[in-house]
């Protein structure tokens, strides 16, 4: 239950490629039952979705995740899970407006699929930090952040989106690089 005492709303967003995991992030730290759009993949999608990495996958998301999180009295994370193919991507402009920060779930055998939404969150100047959902890869971070081009100020951590805590750090690193990053633009 949602304390009556909270009185800020912070909204993260958890982007990333098809595939990569966001849907379990969500639902892995999430206090309530998180809501899902996730839909059964059929035949008519078999010539968009590419499962290239990813046979086994059978459902999508269609829309959005959402979870939330009290982080205490007062304050409280909203979480949405944007949808990772590129015929949804129309629908992240809502999810990032009144965003605090995101989180880009990559998948080291697909990083390709994350370039996008680097891209875009560089370009509108959302702070986000960067998590390899590691499925079982060898690259080590300094390769991740290499083939990714990423900024050193970006934090790039290593996660297992299906456990709590992991999904947890992921969060508190991006709490933090918010905080830092308002607290230099305020010194500027």
């Amino acid at each position: 239950m949602l304390p009556a005492t909270a009185a800020h709303g912070l909204k993260i967003v958890v982007v990333g490629g098809f595939g990569v995991g966001k849907t379990t992030l969500v639902r892995a730290v999430s206090e309530i039952r998180p809501l899902n759009t996730e839909e059964t993949m059929t035949q008519a999608g078999a010539g968009v979705d590419s499962l290239h990495g990813i046979p086994n996958k059978s459902t999508t998301t269609v829309a959005f995740d959402f979870g939330r999180i009290t982080v205490d009295d007062t304050f409280v994370l909203y979480l949405f899970g944007a949808p990772g193919q590129e015929r949804f991507w129309f629908l992240w402009d809502r999810l990032f407006t009144g965003a605090l920060g995101a989180v880009v779930l990559v998948d080291a055998r697909r990083l390709e699929d994350s370039w996008y939404s680097i891209d875009r969150l560089e370009a509108q100047g959302t702070p986000f930090v960067v998590a390899h959902n590691n499925f079982g890869s060898s690259y080590t971070l300094d390769q991740i952040r290499g083939a990714l081009d990423l900024d050193p100020s970006v934090p790039l951590l290593e996660c297992d989106a299906r456990e709590r805590e992991s999904a947890k750090q992921v969060l508190v690193t991006l709490v933090r690089h918010v905080m830092t990053t308002i607290a230099g633009e305020a010194v500027r």
